[in-house]
């Protein structure tokens, strides 16, 4: 079994988004996405691989594989086409949190927004709460 290549870094995350953010409109809703999952989550915001920012850790264990590591709880990273926001479950008990959303796609691992000022972020707020407390409650939570 491969192992897992994304794993916490110690690259500084202001950095990480100043450098990489290809727009000011995406270096502005970096920030604000930075100061709302920390404010969140309560976890200090922590590189992931050369481009996920990450808040808090859970261990899991795959139940198709042998494939097991950390993984933030909740995250982001701002990619060129649009911000991948690693907030949702997957779990079709927590599909109704995507209701009000707003304007976003789904990928196999994440949530694609082009801007922050295209979803509601009371809704975002309650969606990350609820993908916390459903992973703590699989994974238990990490020390």
């Amino acid at each position: 079994m491969a192992a897992i290549k994304t794993k916490q870094t110690n690259v500084d995350v202001h950095e990480f988004i100043n450098s990489f953010a290809d727009t000011e409109q995406k270096r502005e809703d970096s920030f604000e996405l930075l100061k709302m999952l920390q404010k969140w989550t309560g976890y200090e915001p922590k590189m992931w691989g050369p481009t996920i920012i990450g808040f808090g850790c859970y261990h899991y264990k795959s139940e198709k594989s042998a494939q097991e590591g950390d993984w933030p709880l909740v995250g982001f990273s701002p990619r060129k086409a649009a911000f991948s926001l690693y907030v949702y479950t997957g779990s079709a008990q927590h599909a109704h949190l995507l209701k009000n959303l707003g304007k976003f796609k789904m990928g196999k691992a994440c949530i694609y927004i082009k801007k922050l000022s295209d979803i509601d972020q009371q809704e975002l707020k309650n969606l990350v709460k609820e993908t916390i407390k459903f992973l703590e409650s699989k994974y238990g939570k990490m020390k």
